[in-house]
């Protein structure tokens, strides 16, 4: 009887320990197998040429999902980030090629008015109560589209200088510079979320609202820079969405919010709050960028490819549900 429960045992910690890695590892062998699969249909994929433009493709929705991932870790959400990086670019284009300013300048408008109109969302959420961050910016989503419209009556504005252009247009070898910055981008969160207290208070919140106040946490505040710093980032893949076509559009990042929410899901993180990493949304938006490119290189048209990628969403959540539901139950 010892040595069959001690056998139980012995297979219930193997099970445990098989679903922490797949838990733990389950985006990446799921990156693996897709990169396996595509490389046999396709002799173009596995081409230094086609995985610099995976990594320069990736980038844009990286950076917004990087951004992303703070909301949801606090157990809410952003819809607002692709209109925030549409207002953010056009007011940079009026102030650097409209008014002929110096491109420094016009890059700080742009960082500017994303840390602006994110922190309106952190405050809409915290000071007027509002019962979720959908509301909020779903709303600011709404104004700030509306007044990419308006400050230049709808038109395109092209033709930025070069500072400009450089984070989307430039490459360092093969490697664009624009998933280098990605590179850092994800080094300096990974620090902030596991090496600082403001990170583990986002975690905290994510984990228990209720319990992270009584333990002294100042959660309006977390909750204020969590949101401003989705609005950087917005910006900041703003920015380099600017180096690479070299304009700006008042319908530039239009559902991009979409794709990053669906990176940070694939990634690992919960909608319920307090689970996500950093290298898992990275993962999560290479799955996305590389999807999109094998479906490319197959001649799949555009309108399968939404469908496609709508099924990835639905899975990611589902697998999302049945994580939390087992979790309860042990």
């Amino acid at each position: 009887m010892r040595e069959l429960a001690v056998n139980s045992s012995e297979t219930n910690v193997e099970k445990k320990s098989v679903k922490h890695y797949l838990s733990k590892f389950g985006a990446l062998i799921g990156l693996i197998i897709l990169c396996t699969v595509l490389t046999i249909l396709s002799d173009k994929f596995l081409t230094i040429n086609n995985i610099m433009n995976i990594a320069r493709q990736s980038s844009i929705n990286a950076l917004l999902a990087l951004g992303m991932l703070l909301p949801i870790l606090t157990a809410g959400i952003d819809l607002s980030v692709g209109s925030i990086l549409a207002i953010s670019i056009m007011l940079m284009g009026i102030v650097s090629v409209n008014m002929g300013m110096h491109p420094i300048l016009g890059i700080l408008v742009c960082l500017l008015v994303g840390c602006f109109f994110g922190w309106l969302n952190g405050i809409l959420l915290t000071k007027l109560k509002l019962p979720h961050p959908f509301i909020s910016t779903l709303g600011t989503m709404n104004i700030a589209r509306g007044l990419a419209l308006i400050v230049t009556a709808a038109a395109p504005i092209a033709g930025f200088p070069y500072l400009i252009q450089f984070l989307g247009r430039e490459f360092v070898g093969p490697i664009p510079v624009s998933f280098l910055l990605v590179i850092v981008m994800y080094i300096i969160f990974h620090i902030f979320l596991t090496r600082t207290k403001t990170g583990r208070y986002i975690y905290a919140i994510g984990g228990n609202k209720e319990a992270a106040h009584l333990s002294g946490i100042n959660v309006d505040r977390v909750l204020v820079i969590v949101y401003t710093i989705s609005g950087f980032m917005a910006s900041l893949a703003g920015l380099v969405m600017v180096g690479r076509v070299n304009s700006a559009f008042p319908l530039a990042g239009l559902s991009y919010e979409l794709d990053a929410i669906a990176a940070v899901i694939i990634g690992g993180a919960s909608f319920f709050g307090g689970v996500g990493t950093v290298w898992g949304t990275l993962i999560g938006a290479l799955i996305i960028a590389v999807l999109r490119n094998g479906l490319n290189l197959l001649n799949v048209s555009a309108d399968f490819q939404m469908a496609v990628i709508g099924f990835v969403i639905i899975a990611a959540v589902y697998v999302d549900v049945i994580r939390q539901r087992k979790s309860k139950k042990d």
